[in-house]
């Protein structure tokens, strides 16, 4: 990371017990911040139920979060964890206020769907591989909070600390979800296999 991709943030405040002000932080320029994590933003909002015809807003308003609070960020070193944080919240209130209007306006039927996330990624979807979409099939038999641990590990390549942080959960939780998912989905294909088997005799 070059010096011109970076800002230095001083810490103002002081611990109340000593007094002793924080050391100064690096933080990421917004620009560099926007160049890098665009992609991770975008498909995490997707992972996260947000409609293809949703996406540009629901991004542009994650960007503008982070745009408005990027210098209060206390760990910089915690950047990926704590964008996933705001992907998350903004993405909560998009279905909220999905739900909403369907409900007011009444002229449309809420589908499981929408209240569900799609756990799908552009690049799985557009090349209909056979692979990708038996393991999406897969992912969506799973229970949201393992699926949620499991995408965040095994396909954004974050950390256990990192999706403990991002998700607000302890370290051992993210361990245990993400060892039952990884049992239940290798169980899960198992069975389709021998299902498969079975069909070819």
């Amino acid at each position: 990371m070059s010096s011109s991709n970076l800002v230095v943030r001083e810490a103002t405040s002081a611990t109340p017990e000593s007094g002793v002000y924080c050391p100064t932080a690096l933080v990421p320029s917004f620009a560099h911040v926007y160049n890098t994590y665009f992609d991770f933003v975008w498909s995490t909002a997707r992972y996260l139920g947000v409609e293809l015809g949703d996406i540009d807003d629901v991004v542009q308003e994650v960007f503008f979060t982070i745009y408005g609070r990027l210098n209060t960020i206390e760990r910089p070193e915690s950047l990926r964890s704590w964008i996933y944080g705001v992907v998350r919240r903004i993405a909560s209130k998009y279905h909220r206020n999905k739900r909403t209007r369907l409900i007011e306006t009444r002229t449309e039927r809420i589908e499981p769907e929408m209240l569900e996330p799609e756990w799908r990624t552009p690049q799985h979807m557009a090349e209909q591989h056979e692979q990708a979409k038996l393991l999406w099939s897969l992912l969506e038999k799973l229970d949201a909070s393992k699926r949620e641990v499991f995408v965040l590990a095994e396909l954004e390549e974050m950390t256990a600390p990192e999706i403990a942080d991002a998700v607000g959960v302890p370290l051992n939780t993210v361990y245990s979800r993400l060892r039952a998912a990884r049992q239940e989905l290798e169980e899960a294909l198992q069975r389709t296999r021998a299902r498969s088997g079975l069909r070819g005799e």
